[in-house]
């Protein structure tokens, strides 16, 4: 399957200027020692999701929710999607009401393994597309919104150490997204030139056959996902030491200074 997705965020830039030198009141430190680690990381992510929702201007983090993201651009060439689209002035609604389910870390590589409940997650923008899915041919410009409920979503996260300024960082340099939804809901106004009644019966039809629509862009979704919190990660763990996360944190992998200078997440 040929398919290529770019998204242009709110701008996410991390830098190699000033960091956390204290903990900040949202962390929660838990120790690797420690028997029930999981349940205390889970606890801790949890506290970081509840943080990130209205932003930390601090470190240059914007709102996670709602998350303003200027384009989203989506070529995918096989299969039962076929599309040239491109979303503009997109908001979505819904990560601030992430449920932490379970989290791990693991003990020699730092990788982390967080599976999360998104229970309504609303993406709504401008959209110009052309294309098919599940075989229909679509053709149109307007506003649109798609909303998956119910939402369950493994995240697996590469982590690299490294040290600056005395502490351990956690360089995550890619996020991995598996998910699961209990329905979706969608809406594409101004389909085929406004023509109503072909419009109308469209997004019946597509709403009535969410399933397979919603396996047909599952490509898509979990791109998304996963480049909107890869930008996030990146964002928060280069500002904030591991230490202020695991307590006794191993540092028999780091690896030297990590140069961040006018890098773009």
């Amino acid at each position: 399957m040929q398919f290529k997705l770019f998204i242009v965020t709110c701008v996410l830039h991390y830098t190699a200027g000033e960091h956390y030198k204290t903990k900040p009141n949202f962390v929660k430190t838990c120790l690797k020692s420690d028997p029930d680690f999981d349940d205390c990381s889970r606890e801790a992510v949890q506290q970081l999701f509840d943080a990130l929702g209205p932003g930390l201007p601090e470190i240059g983090l914007p709102p996670l929710d709602p998350l303003k993201i200027p384009k989203i651009r989506i070529l995918q060439g096989d299969g039962p999607v076929n599309v040239n689209a491109a979303l503009d002035d997109v908001i979505v609604t819904g990560f601030g009401k992430t449920q932490v389910l379970s989290s791990q870390v693991d003990g020699k590589t730092y990788d982390f393994y967080t599976r999360v409940r998104v229970p309504k997650m609303r993406i709504e923008g401008t959209y110009d597309l052309r294309g098919k899915i599940l075989l229909i041919p679509l053709v149109g410009r307007g506003i649109c919104w798609f909303e998956p409920s119910n939402m369950t979503i493994d995240i697996v996260s590469d982590v690299k150490l490294y040290e600056k300024d005395g502490f351990t960082f956690f360089n995550v340099t890619a996020a991995h997204v598996k998910y699961a939804i209990g329905g979706l809901k969608l809406r594409m106004n101004n389909l085929f030139d406004g023509i109503k009644s072909l419009e109308d019966s469209t997004n019946a039809y597509l709403n009535e056959n969410w399933r397979p629509v919603s396996e047909s862009l599952r490509p898509i979704l979990s791109k998304t996902i996963e480049d909107i919190l890869l930008g996030f990660m990146q964002q928060l763990f280069h500002n904030l030491p591991g230490n202020f996360m695991v307590g006794d944190i191993k540092n028999n992998s780091v690896s030297k200074k990590l140069d961040t200078t006018n890098k773009k997440v």
